[in-house]
């Protein structure tokens, strides 16, 4: 007869983390981990749970997705990117009937599975199994609870806690000490939480949790868990929010790893195996100024606010093919297994663009720059030569960005004279059908040394040689003209262009510009002029007859960029508009807390009620379009419909 194996011989070494994500009331899958050995580090929410995973130092993640596959696929999706990066195990658990979505799991990045009704020694040999897996991949998590580990373990025996070194250094307490003596520097609330968690497990909970304040660490999460056998109770401090010190933030990761040495190591064994790999180097260029201006705080909401920008379109482009770090301060490092040159400077072109707006710092934003370096791996390459030649191309760009301010603006006459501006077309597309009903008018600088430069450069250029209108006119022209010459397929889409401060501020602008419509002999009821907050600030009743003017004439008005400026209700009530441009910013935030949604829908309902057409701009993921959607948005534009295209692009996507 086959023997049966105990619990014990089923047991995973002593303290080794396991990270368990269950989105129903369940307990026992608990108790038996804990049973197992295993020091549990549980959830019961997606919100935070790659990075909630990737600080609990485990190498193995286990999600509890019976009755709740939606849910437990997105969390696949949040945790494989970290899992593989890490060389982990995801292990994910279904009810029967369920077998069929095992494909998007996998796809996911799920490496094992596990079907109920199950009893305890099969989730115990899935655990082992999936343990030996991150062994066999050299997973880099903290098994065995190493020397960065916060946590204590109460022995009735000896009557002490017994502090981790890392929690005893945080807080500044010896390594051993009365349970009094800790229990006493929590807050009268707080303690009576502690008290609680204690009193649950002494009725014969296996394992529970409580959340508190720690001076030091901030808010964290304390997993409790008692051993029936010796009475001992073990507990991992989970911190929740940023921690206060340098290192902490710079171990904070994108997508997977906890450092550049974890990136090393990802990279090294991918050119070890002759995979193609990449190398983009991104340096914000105004962060320092920014941490100056508004404090360390602000500047911590700015980096958080930059790795979700870099982070959507990174994982949109690659998906899971790439890992990313924060290396220091205010540079990001992000690896990718590609070799495809125009894939990754279109991808490093994305990134530029959507870093050379406002950054959120809190409630407000602050401007952004940023400066990019690639390098593709060679024959022979190693982590030295990739990084060195990653540098090399970011202080390349910085040459560049030094000869701007000057030598640019001492060009831009002759980029004017030599026709060096191209115009780009980015496509506006309904909401709910997917159809391309209009686009925005973009420039494109093309420099005979440099390449392509965005419209920030542009129009900086201009204004510090004093062409501000000048350029503003060019491409306008340049635009309309080319409108005017579009293929049949184009010939019922909307057109707009852009108009500055400048050209409020002058007085005869509405007649210049209708006689530009006209010379181009564009149809005036296909255009839409748009004009941001920032060039209404000063002139809000000019800029209300001009724009009435222009509506008169047959075309239509739109306020760009709303959100980010002072007096947003102001320009509702008092200028004459048809459409309301929702700032990128806004639209990403859709995906972040309940409070950011509650403010979308209010400048969605507020546009509405006005007849307004709300257009979404910087949608990137099909997460936010679905929820403009929901809240009643009409038109989105962004990189998930396409980026600015040629004429010729831009037919073929109509056309398909």
């Amino acid at each position: 007869m086959e023997r049966q194996e105990s619990i014990e011989e089923r047991a995973a070494p002593p303290g080794t983390p396991l990270f368990l994500l269950s989105f129903r009331q369940r307990d026992e899958l608990a108790a038996i981990a804990v049973q197992g050995g295993w020091r549990l580090i549980a959830a019961r929410r997606a919100e935070g749970v790659a990075r909630r995973f990737h600080a609990s130092g485990a190498a193995v993640a286990v999600i509890d997705a019976r009755g709740a596959v939606a849910e437990g696929l997105a969390a696949a999706e949040a945790l494989g990117p970290v899992a593989e990066a890490r060389g982990g195990a995801l292990l994910v658990l279904l009810s029967r009937g369920e077998e069929d979505r095992l494909g998007a799991f996998y796809a996911a990045g799920a490496t094992h599975f596990l079907t109920s009704p199950m009893r305890p020694p099969e989730f115990l040999h899935a655990l082992r199994f999936a343990a030996r897996h991150a062994e066999r991949m050299g997973a880099t998590g903290d098994r065995r609870g190493g020397t960065d580990t916060l946590g204590w373990r109460y022995d009735p025996g000896l009557g002490t806690v017994q502090l981790t070194p890392a929690l005893a250094q945080r807080l500044d307490l010896p390594p051993a000490l009365r349970p009094r003596t800790l229990i006493a520097r929590l807050s009268r609330p707080d303690r009576r939480l502690a008290c609680a968690a204690i009193r649950r497990l002494a009725a014969g909970e296996t394992a529970t949790a409580f959340a508190h304040e720690v001076s030091g660490i901030g808010r964290v999460v304390e997993h409790l868990q008692r051993d029936s056998r010796t009475g001992r109770t073990h507990a991992l401090v989970e911190p929740l929010g940023s921690a206060p010190d340098p290192g902490a933030i710079l171990r904070d990761a994108i997508g997977g790893v906890r450092d550049a040495g974890g990136l090393r190591l990802w990279v090294e064994r991918r050119l070890a195996g002759g995979t193609p790999v990449a190398l983009l180097r991104i340096a914000l260029t105004r962060f320092d100024t920014v941490n100056t201006a508004y404090g360390r705080a602000a500047g911590d909401a700015l980096l958080r606010s930059v790795e979700q920008r870099i982070g959507s379109i990174a994982r949109e482009a690659f998906g899971r093919s790439l890992v990313s770090v924060r290396d220091a301060g205010a540079s990001f490092l992000i690896a990718v297994e590609c070799g495809d040159a125009a894939l990754l400077r279109a991808v490093a072109d994305r990134i530029s663009a959507a870093l050379a707006g406002p950054g959120s710092i809190g409630p407000g934003t602050a401007p952004l720059g940023a400066r990019l370096g690639i390098a593709i791996a060679e024959a022979g390459d190693d982590w030295a030569a990739l990084t060195r030649r990653a540098e090399e191309g970011l202080r390349n760009e910085a040459g560049a960005s030094v000869l701007g301010s000057d030598r640019l603006a001492a060009e831009i006459r002759h980029a004017l004279d030599r026709d060096q501006i191209e115009i780009r077309f980015q496509p506006q597309a309904s909401v709910t059908t997917g159809a391309i009903v209009g686009v925005e008018a973009l420039a494109r600088w093309r420099h005979p040394e440099l390449g392509e430069l965005g419209a920030q450069a542009l129009l900086e250029a201009g204004e510090r040689a004093g062409l501000e209108i000048a350029l503003s006119a060019h491409i306008q022209q340049a635009a309309l003209h080319a409108a005017a010459r579009w293929p049949e397929a184009l010939s019922a889409l909307r057109l707009s262009i852009n108009v500055t401060a400048a050209d409020v501020a002058q007085a005869d602008f509405a007649e210049r510009l209708l006689a530009r419509v006209d010379a181009a002999r564009f149809p005036r009821a296909r255009l839409t002029v748009e004009i941001t907050e920032s060039g209404l600030i000063e002139e809000l009743g000019e800029a209300a007859r001009l724009l009435s003017d222009l509506r008169h004439a047959g075309c239509r008005v739109a306020i760009d960029d709303f959100g980010t400026g002072y007096s947003s209700l102001a320009y509702l009530k008092a200028l004459p508009l048809d459409y309301l441009k929702i700032d990128r910013k806004l639209s990403q935030d859709i995906e972040g807390s309940p409070r950011d949604r509650v403010v979308v829908r209010g400048v969605i309902e507020m546009a509405r009620s006005l007849d307004l057409t709300v257009i979404a701009e910087g949608v990137e993921t099909p997460e936010q379009l679905d929820l403009l959607a929901r809240e009643g948005c009409q038109l989105f534009q962004g990189f998930l419909c396409a980026e600015p295209l040629t004429v010729e692009a831009l037919a073929g996507l109509v056309g398909r």
